[in-house]
């Protein structure tokens, strides 16, 4: 069975290795972590959020007006709205689907030839008719 390796480091070593980062003895995490033999991938990055000036961390700051916070909310509505009526006229759709195979089975009908005929000129006088 393969053991893992947990290495444990000092609160003094990772200012250590902060410290050079920030100082800029290394110019990247990588070259600080080949140095020193660390193997965690986001080790010395959370030890930069923990005990650095966070400078050499990315951040992200999204900047926006009043009017544009309240569109997105207004906007995030309107899509849990939009997907609510979808399911619903899907749902509406399928119940019609059923009741059109009942009628048919209980009539002694070929589904298909239905919707053949529905979609001939008797429908489309019958339509113009109730008008």
């Amino acid at each position: 069975m393969d053991r893992r390796v947990i290495v444990r480091y000092s609160s003094s070593f990772k200012r250590e290795v902060v410290s050079q980062l920030e100082s800029g003895r290394f110019s990247s995490i990588r070259e600080a972590m080949a140095h020193y033999g660390i193997t965690g991938r986001a080790t010395v990055k959370r030890w930069l959020g923990q005990h650095g000036r966070n400078a050499l961390c990315p951040k992200v700051v999204r900047v926006e007006k009043p009017n544009e916070k309240d569109e997105i909310v207004e906007l995030k509505k309107q899509i849990r709205q939009l997907k609510e009526a979808l399911g619903q006229t899907q749902a509406e759709k399928l119940i019609g689907e059923a009741y059109l195979e009942i009628a048919c089975e209980e009539m002694g009908l070929d589904i298909e030839a239905f919707k053949k005929n529905a979609d001939g000129p008797r429908f489309i006088r019958a339509k113009k008719d109730r008008r």
